[in-house]
């Protein structure tokens, strides 16, 4: 198998890149001390959309997403219709996805597991033709997270007062009156303080905090949160890390291939990936089955090819 050519775009202004002071010839001089044949465009001065553009157009089979979520998220957006894969290099604050998939944490690691790494294709999800690999939240969430944003790289003032908006916010957040239509037919109205639509389900177990095992069920994940007061996010926090959070009694889940979200509102504010961003409605959600293929080590590979016999197996021994 001839060696792979990687093409890595750097955003200089992701969380790990900024606190570690990563630079581009730190990472030019990883790589080739790996032997990995990669070109780097850590230019800040450049529009994203033009150098992903030069991404596609160079002979990498293999873009790199090199910072957070919305890095990931936004060189997807564009590796889905190319015959491309893409890499992760986990330089971002939550990096999601790159914890589903299994990938290093850090990056010198990362860098060494990507020769072993082998493609694995995963469901992509869209919202008003916006793609987004993990989640779309609606409601107070987002509100608290763009507040979030203005104040990162700011000083202990800064975060002082965010803190008491975060508590202002929360105590006095109204509920939002939703309509929720799924494709199989079903319509219901809520009242929610927040809902998000997932791409696939998050599953429980002790720790396992926003992780997903299954990246390619085909099925939206739909969580609706009725009521969120101190004592909830409290309860809440406590179930996520203890591993039985589906039991919170505000909270409602279930699936569907397709989910449109209408308000009275003519516009909703949505936190997608962790970007926060205002749409109009109607919200008009849908999933593509194994729609990009992304680097992953060999161990998610393995796993799933197990699952996949597995299912075969049984289905197998139904037929019998």
């Amino acid at each position: 198998m001839s060696q792979r050519r990687f093409h890595l775009v750097l955003n200089v202004n992701s969380g790990t890149v900024q606190a570690l002071g990563v630079t581009e010839a730190d990472l030019s001089a990883i790589f080739e001390a790996r032997g990995l044949d990669v070109t780097i465009d850590a230019d800040p001065d450049k529009q994203l959309s033009e150098r992903i553009q030069t991404a596609l157009e160079s002979d990498a089979d293999t873009i790199i997403a090199a910072g957070g979520d919305g890095t990931v998220t936004a060189l997807a957006t564009a590796v889905i219709d190319s015959d491309k894969n893409l890499a992760i290099l986990p330089l971002g604050t939550a990096n999601l996805l790159a914890r589903d998939l299994g990938v290093p944490l850090d990056m010198e690691e990362c860098v060494d597991a990507l020769a072993t790494m082998e493609p694995l294709a995963i469901d992509v999800s869209e919202v008003n033709g916006t793609i987004f690999l993990h989640k779309a939240v609606i409601g107070v969430i987002p509100e608290l997270a763009a507040g979030r944003e203005y104040i990162r790289g700011q000083g202990v003032g800064a975060k002082i007062g965010y803190m008491r908006y975060f508590f202002r916010r929360i105590g006095r957040a109204r509920r939002l009156a939703l309509e929720i239509a799924t494709g199989d037919g079903q319509t219901r109205i809520e009242r929610v303080q927040a809902i998000a639509v997932a791409s696939n389900a998050y599953d429980e177990g002790l720790g396992r905090f926003f992780h997903r095992d299954k990246l390619d069920t085909g099925l939206l994940t739909i969580y609706v949160l009725r009521h969120l007061n101190f004592g909830d996010m409290i309860k809440l926090a406590t179930g996520m890390l203890a591993g039985h959070w589906r039991d919170y009694d505000a909270l409602d889940i279930s699936t569907a291939k397709t989910v449109t979200i209408r308000s009275k509102k003519p516009r909703l504010q949505l936190m997608i990936d962790g970007e926060v961003t205002s749409m109009e409605v109607p919200l008009n959600f849908k999933i593509y089955p194994r729609a990009l293929s992304v680097l992953a080590p060999l161990r998610a590979i393995k796993e799933e090819i197990a699952e996949e016999q597995s299912e075969a197996a049984g289905t197998m021994g139904q037929t019998a």
